[in-house]
């Protein structure tokens, strides 16, 4: 039986889906204001295996996705490059969806962009307004956090700290890993010469970030989620902004789970513009790498740890695929065109199942695959054992994506 750690709680509970026929996943996707590095795609792979292995597992999943195309920083970036936002957003977003096809990940069910669902945020806006947890200031309009009974519970935050005093945050993300302690903008109001402004049923203007997850759920799905997913800096300043909105405007849990994966470090270090350390998909390709072997390094760790990036890491971790693969080809001539034994790829897939069901044991589930190979002696496999061992295997590579 499957077990996450569940962030909404802060512990390993046993995974049951809202609904028994539906598996829903929503996951926060990306901010196309500039290109997604391999930090990012470290949680989209995360997400990526854990919708196969649930798919694996016998879950009939429906996933969706934001991508970020209006918020602040497009529009900053935008100026900065001398483009327009719909130009600067439609080359990244090409260049994401590339990446993830390279990668053999699972395009979600529903991809959808935030100016795509202006009149979805209106609507949440105006709900918010009616019940009071909302409120218009000048041409904005701001959430209430302290309105919103549990709010920061996601987090762990103690709302008795909270500050009395009136304070309003207008931007959409601010630097830093720090709450800011006050109201958060909902909708930017249109001022005079602003360029980036939509007519909607609430006026003019645009919704700000957090508002947009919501939106998009609510937009596709009508039930409580079975599993919401995200990078670890999401637990500050977004998912416990989304879960209010999103709870405020309707009367039920956001989602059941909420699963956070960890960073992708350089050498140790946050990847950033000033350091010069980020590093894309196309960087490692460059490099020589392939791209099941990009991916393989990115899942080749337990999500809710920090993974490292360095040559070493990278080269060690190739290599290990590499010595993989080549006693699987072994395996494979062994077993030739015969009938897989049913028992034994029973039992290669019993040990995957025995790590993966602990939260998504990547490492240990690879590790113990290749402890097992080891303990075999190859020559003398029955050819219907072989064949048992592939055909276990490639079921197991229906999550993983790295063997075959």
């Amino acid at each position: 039986m499957l077990r996450l750690f569940n962030s909404y709680g802060k512990k390993i509970e046993l995974f049951r889906p809202v609904n028994n026929k539906i598996t829903t996943v929503f996951t926060c996707g990306p901010s196309v204001y500039q290109r997604s590095h391999i930090g990012n795609f470290r949680t989209f792979l995360f997400e990526d295996v854990l919708v196969r292995y649930l798919e694996y597992s016998g879950h009939t999943v429906v996933r969706g996705m934001t991508i970020t195309d209006i918020e602040d920083k497009a529009i900053e970036e935008a100026a900065r490059s001398k483009t327009n936002i719909r130009h600067l957003a439609g080359k990244n977003m090409r260049i994401f969806i590339g990446d993830m096809k390279l990668l053999k990940m699972k395009i979600p069910d529903y991809l959808s962009k935030a100016s795509e669902n202006l009149e979805e945020s209106a609507n949440i806006i105006k709900k918010l307004l009616n019940k009071g947890v909302a409120y218009r200031y000048k041409e904005n309009v701001y959430f209430d956090p302290a309105k919103f009974p549990g709010f920061g519970r996601l987090y762990g935050l103690d709302m008795t700290k909270w500050p009395r005093q009136k304070k309003r945050f207008h931007k959409d993300t601010y630097p830093g890993m720090r709450w800011n302690l006050g109201d958060f903008i909902l909708w930017h109001g249109c001022l005079p010469g602003e360029i980036y402004c939509w007519n909607s049923s609430l006026g003019c203007g645009r919704p700000s970030w957090n508002v947009q997850d919501p939106s998009i759920v609510m937009r596709y799905f009508n039930e409580t989620l079975s599993i919401y997913c995200g990078g670890i800096d999401n637990l500050i300043r977004h998912h416990d902004y989304s879960r209010a909105i999103l709870e405020s405007a309707r009367p039920y849990p956001m989602a059941r789970f909420w699963l956070h994966c960890h960073h992708l470090l350089v050498d140790g270090s946050k990847m950033s513009k000033s350091k010069g350390n980020i590093i894309y998909i196309e960087t490692l390709l460059k490099q020589g790498y392939s791209p099941q072997e990009i991916r393989f390094f990115l899942i080749y760790g337990q999500y809710r740890k920090d993974l490292n990036y360095s040559e070493r890491n990278v080269t060690s971790a190739t290599q290990a695929l590499l010595d993989f693969r080549k006693t699987i080809g072994r395996i494979r001539k062994a077993a030739g065109n015969s009938d897989p034994d049913r028992v034994m790829a029973a039992r290669i897939k019993e040990v995957f199942t025995k790590y993966m069901d602990k939260d998504l044991d990547v490492r240990g589930a690879f590790d113990a695959l290749c402890n097992l190979l080891l303990r075999m002696n190859i020559g003398l496999l029955k050819p219907e054992e072989a064949s048992g061992i592939i055909s276990g295997f490639k079921e197991i590579d229906s999550v993983l994506k790295v063997v075959f």
